[in-house]
């Protein structure tokens, strides 16, 4: 997967469970949740941030681990009313669109709004364009491109693979550059309640709460940032 403004990118290889569902073989870690990936999206990432209920003219979401882009089109789907949101995810290794395609059967749902995805996607687009939503896919290693990105974010899905499996994108440095690219009052969401991530969270300056998870997962976290930001050190 290519762009015209982004140098290309290797693709993840694939397992794929009960022939639908994609398996990382780098992190040895499903795409999706097997208990359902919608829902999942729909406990975790937009209730866990408010949403829809903070959906504005102007409001940014931005995304660790881009996937299939499921979280998008769940964004997508709740976001039906007037005012334009932007949504940046930050991805290494992007799926190309006959895998994206295969595993977003699984919803079908929201085929009507895969449809539009997959057809800019295939055409090798990473600024994706929607009626009420424009999208944009970073790619290449988050600890880079996530410390040159001149933006910021009302709402952050932090939706990499297992802390466990990929530590790379769990680490302080780069949950402190979350922060720094969080508004004041900005909110994060994700799946793992795992205590370092946690740690680094709050030490990047989020007031972290743990909440109840999706399916067998017992816990979440989501958190706010402060207004004003813990000091980097004291003169």
């Amino acid at each position: 997967m290519a762009s015209p403004d982004q140098p290309p990118a290797p693709a993840p290889a694939l397992d794929w469970r009960d022939g639908m569902i994609p398996v990382s073989r780098r992190f040895d870690d499903p795409y999706f949740s097997l208990e359902g990936g919608l829902d999942e999206t729909r406990h975790v990432f937009l209730a866990g941030n408010g949403l829809p209920g903070r959906f504005r003219d102007g409001f940014r979401i931005a995304e660790l681990g881009f996937g299939t882009g499921l979280n998008l089109l769940a964004v997508l789907q709740a976001h039906q009313g007037p005012g334009h949101v932007s949504y940046t995810s930050f991805e290494a290794f992007p799926m190309p669109a006959p895998d994206i395609a295969r595993a977003l059967a699984a919803f079908p749902e929201i085929a009507g709004l895969a449809e539009p995805f997959l057809r800019q996607w295939e055409a090798g687009k990473t600024t994706l364009h929607f009626p009420n939503l424009t999208a944009t896919i970073l790619l290449g290693d988050a600890r880079e491109t996530l410390a040159r990105w001149e933006g910021e974010a009302d709402a952050w899905f932090l939706d990499g693979f297992s802390p466990a499996k990929n530590p790379e994108l769990w680490s302080p440095d780069l949950m402190t550059q979350v922060a720094r690219h969080t508004a004041p009052g900005g909110t994060f969401a994700t799946y793992t309640a795992a205590g370092h991530v946690r740690r680094a969270l709050a030490q990047a300056g989020f007031t972290v709460t743990r909440a109840p998870g999706f399916g067998r997962k017992r816990h979440m976290t989501t958190g706010v940032l402060a207004a004003i930001p813990p000091c980097q050190g004291a003169e």
